[in-house]
């Protein structure tokens, strides 16, 4: 240890000087509070001293007797001082002359003294304690010792903000992750949601084709079976060439009308899938050729409910033999 540590005062002995210094300033207060000032009372001795009057009596001879007045000694100021009152002496009466004259009494009027005033004492103060000593060493090291603790706890404070912002700020992270979690977790929910609904959609829209299928197909059942239409229901998509076929002119005679019926079956496309004879026009050539030139020909679609079926078509045809 160097020479330093072992002059240094430990740390209890600078507090229990520093104590000791406060508890010596709390008490000189507490005494110079509870000391009270005594009160100086001066009494004005402003009574005259008493007057001693002495009647001589003269002899018949003296024309006046004269009255000697005597004033009393003056008596130097003294202290108040608290006299039990003493009964006052009875005078003594003097014997009466014979021829007693009236005795002239002269009054001398003595100015009592004005008595002088007591200096007034001046208030004793108490003088106040001298306060203890201190040595500088232990001083110092006592405001040393009391910047550190200052230091000290300006250092925890910093500290305690410190790691309060700390806190804050992972409570701010913590927070913005679970915002960021809950998000997430709604946006797999939605994108679910959304999937299922896709889902659902998609199934309602096989369902509705399935039944629109099945409706097809009941429909294209129902449209299998012919349906018959007239000559005048009917629409060519493309018109067949009808001519009188020179082979089968020579049975006949020329401006003579010959008229064939045909009976075509017309599929749902329009196309004629099979030519029957209904009537014959009485010649077989022209019968048959009649029945070769319709085919070349293609009717529209026979619709029924909005659905193409399958028609029977009586179709008359009539030729003008040249």
């Amino acid at each position: 240890m160097s020479s330093t540590d072992l002059e240094a005062p430990s740390r209890k002995l600078l507090f229990a000087a520093i104590i000791i210094v406060l508890a010596l300033h709390v008490l000189t207060v507490i005494a110079l509070a509870a000391i009270k000032t005594p009160e100086l009372k001066v009494e004005n001795k402003n009574d005259a001293s008493p007057i001693e009057i002495e009647l001589v009596s003269l002899p018949a001879e003296t024309a006046t007797p004269v009255a000697e007045v005597k004033a009393a000694p003056k008596e130097e100021p003294r202290p108040p001082v608290v006299e039990q009152p003493q009964p006052e002496p009875k005078p003594v009466e003097q014997p009466k002359p014979k021829n007693p004259a009236k005795p002239v009494v002269k009054e001398t009027k003595v100015q009592p003294k004005a008595t002088p005033k007591e200096p007034v004492k001046k208030q004793e103060t108490k003088e106040k304690p001298k306060e203890p000593l201190v040595d500088p060493k232990i001083a110092e090291a006592a405001a040393n010792e009391q910047r550190k603790l200052i230091a000290a706890r300006a250092e925890r404070a910093a500290q305690q903000a410190q790691a309060q912002a700390a806190r804050e700020a992972q409570a701010n992270r913590d927070a913005q992750a679970q915002a960021a979690r809950e998000a997430q977790a709604q946006a797999a929910r939605d994108a679910q949601a959304d999937r299922a609904a896709a889902e659902a959609k998609a199934a309602k829209e096989a369902a509705a084709r399935a039944q629109a299928d099945a409706a097809a197909k009941a429909a294209a059942a129902a449209s299998n079976t012919p349906v018959n239409f007239t000559a005048t229901n009917a629409n060519w998509a493309s018109a067949p060439n009808f001519s009188f076929p020179d082979r089968a002119a020579r049975r006949a005679s020329p401006g003579d009308v010959l008229e064939v019926v045909l009976v075509l079956r017309v599929n749902k496309q329009g196309g004629i899938d099979s030519v029957n004879v209904a009537k014959s026009s009485g010649n077989t050539l022209l019968d048959k050729e009649a029945q070769r030139q319709v085919r070349s020909g293609k009717f529209k679609p026979f619709m029924k409910n909005g659905v193409p079926v399958v028609g029977n078509v009586t179709l008359p045809i009539a030729y003008k033999v040249p």
